[in-house]
């Protein structure tokens, strides 16, 4: 099949085909035209690719692991390099949980829309001259309800 074809087959796009050509990550015959033509089991090549950087591994790293897919064989360093892409993926997650607490944290501690953003208060204060803060801040002022009710834009 042709580059295009493969494309919407895989729903990806041809700019991307191109690449995971460039990184050795998909592989095309070439017509004497200079076209690339792949086997029918490019498309699930490509879901491999795909599922693989949605895990957040890099092209190296998957560049280094399809071999193994290929000969259907996994090493020890193979094994390794997956276990410890696992727990970058863990430790991001750890990170996700947390921000997404202090999020929540933020949430519940706002009042109603009149009372203003604590947040920006507090970083207001933390900003006065004084305050020991050395980072440069603008003055925010909150926004009411009524101020957006009675906004045109």
């Amino acid at each position: 099949m042709r580059i295009g074809e493969l494309a919407a087959r895989s729903g990806v796009s041809v700019r991307a085909l191109r690449y995971y050509e460039e990184q050795g990550l998909l592989k095309a015959d070439r017509s004497e035209s200079g076209q690339r033509h792949y086997p029918a089991s490019a498309a699930d090549r490509v879901e491999l690719i795909q599922t693989l950087y949605s895990a957040g591994l890099s092209s190296r790293t998957v560049a280094e692991l399809l071999p193994c897919v290929d000969a259907k064989v996994s090493t020890p360093e193979s094994r390794a390099r997956l276990a410890a892409e696992r727990d970058r993926i863990n430790a991001q997650i750890a990170a996700l949980a947390r921000t997404r607490d202090n999020l929540d944290a933020v949430i519940a501690s706002t009042g109603s829309p009149a009372s203003g953003c604590a947040v920006i208060a507090d970083h207001d204060v933390a900003a006065r001259p004084g305050s020991g803060s050395t980072s440069r801040t603008r003055s925010v002022t909150p926004k009411t309800s009524a101020h957006y009710q009675g906004s045109t834009n």
